[in-house]
């Protein structure tokens, strides 16, 4: 399984990104897809996952900002971010894990090399 995160960057708070994560073929269909963030000093937290069924699930500290998605066809996974606060600030990692349970405390098997997303007030 090869996940390939891209689309981080430096915006100022109140601003949109969107992270992409490239995914090896059948994986989304079958699997499920997470998104995680590590900010320096801090463990590690599920942003959001989406299953396989496409049921997705969320932080509380992201709940009406981020939408997780996919598209199947493309084989790329997304996490559409809006209204940023600089506590978002973080490395974001895609994941994936064989499993139909799928929530953002669940543990994941395969991971990407990160990207950076930095939120400046």
């Amino acid at each position: 399984v090869q996940l390939v995160e891209s689309g981080g960057g430096s915006v100022q708070a109140g601003g949109s990104l969107r992270l992409s994560c490239a995914v090896s073929e059948y994986i989304l269909s079958s699997y499920c897809m997470g998104w995680f963030r590590q900010a320096p000093g801090k463990e590690r937290e599920g942003v959001a996952t989406i299953g396989r069924d496409s049921a997705t699930s969320y932080a509380q500290s992201v709940k009406g900002r981020f939408t997780i998605s996919k598209d199947n066809a493309k084989n790329t996974l997304y996490l559409q971010m809006n209204s940023l606060k600089p506590e978002d600030t973080a490395m974001y990692y895609c994941a994936a894990r064989p499993l139909y349970s799928c929530y953002v405390g669940s543990s994941f098997d395969y991971w990407g090399q990160g990207t950076q997303v930095t939120v400046s007030s």
